[in-house]
């Protein structure tokens, strides 16, 4: 086959893939509510069987990091600005029949989340205990002789509970192990780069192209007329209190997330079936300008990887290394892996839903690079899963199915590495 007729070929199915993405992934938000929940909605344990390793490699070290779990809203603004506003139109007589059981609702509901604000909930435990349970069922021979593992936490206490957690539950599952534990300011250029401490914060340089700012994609897809006249019969003191994008934000971000420690169902209703869909889409495109936008920040984060993974071949003493943190992290490494596909930088913002969808990172999401050898192979593979999914990579030529040769991978990195550079400091003003 001559190359020009591949490289059509190649475009071909490149714009094959596209279009079966652009037809699938609003009917998948639309069909499954914790999906349209994104970064928000809970762990699904829904991975399939994982495929066999080549004949004679066995798996013997993992590197992980992992989302803190399932917590109450990150931000009191999502509870107060939603209770601020419906206080104000409620003394004010401006709200609808609809617009009155919701805000009497709200009040009721409230209370418990908002002094809990940012706290992990015992869903959230519940979710990194089963990961490790798993972990150690799908892999026991990382375990079996037990060893040191290494865990390291941002300093947010959700990230630190989830990591307790998630050690208990890997303690009670292989307990020869001997887990090390911290949660340090200096791990926070690894497990947080962007809120590391300002003297060890450095960034790195290359652009991601933004295609449309958050606020004109907003205000392209949000019917906000149609979601306040549900509520309100006068919407003018809204612009007082932070807007209407602002109030109708939080209120989303809520419903959201509230499955997480409410089993009542008292939003469902707010928005009709479209309004979610438009409401998930600008939620996708901002994770997506804020996170993935971001994601050669987290170079130090997979150098990191690449260390641990390094050491571990040489016969270091670590069996595993885990790390727990944020989905600002999670949703600039995935695309900063091109897992799946989904480094590619879409031209208008319509198609980022096609390439990036944030709810591949709920609460307690994780990947797991998993390392195999053989005694008959000098060669050491790996396999990337992503809250239990076997991933691709695109970017490297797998040894068979999912499982990829790390010496491939380690040349990427060091590449990567070397094309996004520190960047020099910006001179003070």
């Amino acid at each position: 086959m001559n190359k020009r007729l591949l490289l059509v070929l190649l475009l071909a199915l490149t714009g094959l893939q596209a279009f079966c993405q652009s037809y699938d992934v609003l009917d998948i938000i639309a069909s499954d509510r914790q999906k349209n929940s994104g970064c928000e909605g809970p762990y699904r344990f829904d991975a399939p069987a994982l495929t066999p390793a080549p004949k004679g490699f066995k798996p013997f070290y993992i590197s992980h990091y992992g989302r803190h779990g399932s917590r109450y809203a990150w931000t009191s603004d999502a509870y107060t600005v939603v209770r601020d506003v419906l206080q104000a139109a409620y003394r004010a007589g401006a709200l609808t029949e609809r617009g009155e059981r919701l805000h009497n609702e709200f009040r009721d509901f409230m209370q418990t989340p908002l002094i809990n604000t940012g706290d992990l909930v015992e869903l959230g435990s519940e979710q990194h205990a089963e990961i490790a349970r798993r972990m150690v069922a799908s892999f026991p021979d990382v375990f079996a002789k037990g060893g040191k593992v290494s865990a390291r936490s941002s300093t947010s206490q959700r990230a630190i509970v989830s990591m307790g957690a998630f050690c208990v539950s890997l303690q009670k599952n292989a307990p020869r192990l001997d887990i090390e534990l911290n949660s340090l300011h200096t791990n926070m250029p690894v497990v947080n780069a962007t809120s590391a401490p300002a003297p060890l914060r450095v960034r790195r340089s290359g652009r991601v192209l933004i295609p449309e700012s958050p606020a004109a994609f907003t205000a392209r897809l949000v019917d906000y007329d149609g979601i306040l006249d549900r509520l309100f019969t006068d919407r003018g003191f809204l612009e007082e209190r932070g807007g209407r994008s602002r109030f109708v934000s939080m209120l989303f971000s809520v419903m959201s997330g509230y499955h997480n420690y409410c089993e009542e169902d008292f939003l469902e209703d707010i928005f009709t079936p479209e309004e979610q869909l438009a409401l998930w889409e600008v939620d996708n495109y901002v994770a997506y300008v804020d996170h993935a936008g971001n994601r050669y920040q987290q170079i130090p984060l997979l150098l990191d990887i690449v260390a641990g993974a390094d050491e571990a071949i040489a016969g270091g003493q670590y069996k595993a290394h885990f790390r727990f943190g944020h989905d600002t992290v999670f949703n600039g490494l995935c695309p900063l892996l091109n897992i799946n596909g989904s480094g590619f930088q879409p031209q208008k913002a319509d198609e980022v839903k096609y390439w990036f969808q944030n709810y591949d990172t709920p609460m307690a999401a994780n990947l797991q690079f998993v390392l195999y050898r053989s005694k008959r192979d000098a060669r050491v593979l790996f396999k990337l899963l992503r809250n239990g999914w076997e991933v691709s990579l695109p970017q490297l030529t797998p040894v068979s199915g999912p499982y990829y040769d790390w010496n491939d991978f380690r040349a990427w990195v060091q590449q990567l590495d070397s094309e996004h550079p520190v960047a020099p400091e910006r001179p003070a003003r």
